[in-house]
């Protein structure tokens, strides 16, 4: 059984282009990162530390505490190697554990290969110690283990976190085309947007980026929507340190933190499902939902705040024609409504970007999904910039 206070490697994964975040975050829980990979940050830390971590973090995709790394020459050697791990010490023999794996090895043309051979290799060595086996299968309600393979060298893990943390728990109606929630909170992240000052999300489709920055104002984490962690599958894992962790959980959040956040749409449906979203994750008295065309957005006077658009990218030609126009007025509106404000928007459509008219003061990329996109940042003066 395993020590949940005893300190390994621990790798915290995230998007491409998302580590930044990442890392802030991890020091900000009071964590020190060893090292920063390009999707993941490293860290010694125990399986309590995991539970922390897996409650906290809203740019993490999973937490993953190693429990051993050994050298893999070719997948022959899988097998042997596997079964000689003690996994009695990990899993109940009446339990259940799902694998999943990443490997780049000239002997295996595919993981699948890795996934069943671990798996075969974990049912006999229970077979052969107590007769019977854990049930095993591809969901992640249990135990889950993940093998990263690269060259002549695996590490092993547990991965204490299961279905990923990129989704939040409380966005119940997606809408079209949604942003999601890790990449949501990373993009206002990118704005240092403090938590005291307006923050304004025109063309708010389901509100995740208005609900994700009501979520920090009012200091509510992923945690508090989720009840099921792969970290509850190890053998050894206390129920009673989970409960503390969600008591004080719930004991950090600020029921009125008194910043202003509107969420404004042209769709009613938009705006409907975005207050469903927001009730969900108990900030709907937070946000003032508008329905109207973006230009008729509220704009607090004072204090300025942060302006941040995610309109749409235009996959096709006859859309993009469309939107050209659309991006041209938000440039417009940025320039004459939001002046002292900080601008952005965050798009995958460059091309669309320049019929802005405004010259961005910063280009920050980020991947969503598969599209290769930048949060453009738009200083807005007041009066004319030498001033």
């Amino acid at each position: 059984m395993l020590d949940f206070n005893e300190r390994r490697t621990v790798f915290v994964t995230c998007k491409d282009r998302s580590v930044d975040y990442l890392e802030k975050e991890i020091r900000e829980l009071g964590f020190f990162p060893e090292k920063v990979h390009r999707t993941g940050v490293e860290l010694k830390a125990s399986l309590e530390d995991c539970m922390d971590l897996n409650l906290h973090l809203r740019t993490a995709s999973h937490v993953l505490f190693e429990i051993r790394s050994i050298y893999l020459h070719q997948a022959s050697d899988i097998y042997r190697r596997i079964k000689a791990l003690p996994w009695e010490d990990y899993l109940d023999v009446d339990g259940y554990f799902s694998v999943n794996s990443v490997v780049e090895n000239d002997t295996v043309t595919t993981p699948l290969i890795v996934n069943v051979k671990v798996k075969d290799a974990i049912v006999d060595r229970f077979r052969e110690k107590f007769g019977r086996r854990p049930d095993s299968g591809s969901e992640f309600s249990g135990l889950v283990i993940q093998v990263y393979w690269k060259g002549t060298q695996a590490q092993i893990y547990l991965n204490t976190t299961g279905d990923t943390l990129a989704k939040h728990g409380y966005r119940k109606i997606p809408g079209k085309a949604p942003m999601m929630e890790d990449l949501a909170a990373a993009t206002i992240m990118a704005t240092e947007w403090n938590t005291r000052v307006p923050f304004i999300n025109p063309m708010c489709g389901s509100g995740t980026l208005a609900i994700e920055a009501a979520l920090m104002a009012c200091k509510r984490f992923p945690g508090l929507y989720r009840d099921h962690y792969a970290f509850m599958s190890i053998l050894g894992y206390p129920e009673e340190a989970y409960q503390a962790k969600m008591k004080k959980l719930r004991d950090k959040v600020i029921d009125n933190p008194g910043v202003k956040i509107i969420a404004s749409d042209i769709s009613l449906q938009s705006i409907s499902f975005a207050k469903e979203n927001a009730a969900t994750a108990e900030v709907e008295h937070l946000i003032d939902f508008q329905v109207c065309d973006f230009a008729e957005t509220e704009i607090p006077e004072k204090p300025k705040g942060v302006i941040m658009f995610n309109p749409e990218y235009g996959e096709r030609l006859g859309e993009e024609e469309e939107l050209a126009e659309t991006y041209s007025r938000i440039g417009d509106f940025l320039k004459q409504k939001c002046a002292g404000y900080r601008g952005y928007i965050f798009t995958g459509n460059l091309s669309l970007a320049k019929k802005v008219g405004l010259r961005a003061s910063r280009r920050i990329e980020f991947w969503n999904g598969t599209i290769d996109c930048r949060l453009l940042k738009y200083d807005l003066y007041e009066g004319k910039k030498e001033e």
